[in-house]
């Protein structure tokens, strides 16, 4: 056929030969006139399947394979990286009890060094009383001091004589 031309086709028509009591099929073209017997046409279709089917079922079973061994895998990584989430859960973990360790020892120090500093007060308290007291006592002695030596000075003031 030229691609200029165009010629009307035609469906393939079913007729009965003369000399064989199965159905025909004729088969027209442009061209030619192709006369196909039935029973010819289901041996060769019988012998492509069987020619091409053992080799489509050996590739349906490979897939088949494949495609459960593709689950099997799948699975197996999400297990693995199941896995490696936990592993991090745990770093995660042994770094908080790193830092509670760190903060733990922190606040140790900081009750040693409120208790010294408590330690350190109270002796001071203790002492800024001592010396309050201390200069309590000095003021009174000397104001005993001041007063002796007033009256001590009254005693030595020369006194009229008593006319007796």
């Amino acid at each position: 056929m030229q691609p200029q031309e165009t010629a009307p086709q035609t469906a393939p028509q079913v007729s009965q030969s003369t000399d064989c009591t199965e159905p025909r099929m004729d088969l027209e073209s442009s061209d030619e006139l192709i006369l196909v017997n039935q029973a010819t046409v289901e041996k060769l279709t019988e012998g492509l399947i069987s020619h091409y089917l053992p080799d489509l079922q050996q590739s349906k079973t490979a897939l088949q394979e494949l495609t459960q061994t593709q689950v099997v895998l799948l699975d197996t990584l999400e297990q693995e990286i199941a896995k490696f989430r936990e592993c991090n859960l745990v770093l995660d973990i042994n770094m908080l009890f790193t830092e509670a360790r760190c903060y733990h020892n922190k606040l140790i120090n900081i009750r040693k060094e409120m208790i010294t500093l408590h330690e350190k007060t109270t002796k001071l308290k203790r002492r800024a009383l001592k010396l309050q007291q201390q200069r309590r006592k000095d003021e009174l002695e000397r104001e005993q001091r001041k007063e002796r030596e007033l009256e001590r000075e009254r005693q030595l003031i020369a006194k009229p004589a008593k006319l007796s």
